[in-house]
């Protein structure tokens, strides 16, 4: 965990990567869940029997499932003090290269690539890239804009 004294140490890491998150486990639960909260019941994701005669030989998480986990993972890698609040401003660029098996564990690795200032704080764009433990393309790869306010 790396901890930003403020803005002005975050400014400082431009460009750098921060971090790696610990590992984290992506069950049927989770996927079922995410099917039931977003209305998104394709078979591939929620159908075992049907799934593991499918193209990827068992359900999968959804993309936007892997996607929804970059706030556990980059809080996980690091935090600002010294802030009022932190918002998700959105997203710049998101691919999902391959996808996540069930029981699979995923991972946030964390660069910073640009921090700007805006009113009342600073806006950081950051490439998070969510690898899948044991595999070679990772999951997710999304230049994630957020603000942080003094």
């Amino acid at each position: 965990m790396h901890v930003f004294n403020g803005v002005d140490e975050l400014r400082a890491a431009a460009g750098t990567e921060v971090g790696v998150s610990d590992w984290v486990g992506i069950g049927q639960d989770s996927i079922d869940g995410f099917a039931d909260a977003t209305g998104d019941h394709q078979w591939i994701h929620v159908d075992a029997e049907r799934a593991a005669d499918g193209p990827f030989g068992t359900t999968i998480a959804h993309g936007f499932l892997s996607l929804s986990l970059l706030p556990v993972l980059v809080k996980a890698v690091y935090r600002v003090e010294g802030v009022r609040m932190g918002v998700n401003y959105g997203l710049d660029r998101v691919r999902f290269p391959s996808p996540v098996p069930v029981d699979s564990r995923v991972r946030g690795r964390v660069t910073i690539d640009e921090v700007g200032d805006v009113s009342g704080g600073v806006q950081i764009a950051s490439t998070v890239t969510v690898e899948i433990e044991g595999a070679e393309k990772p999951a997710v790869v999304a230049r994630w804009l957020t603000r942080q306010y003094v």
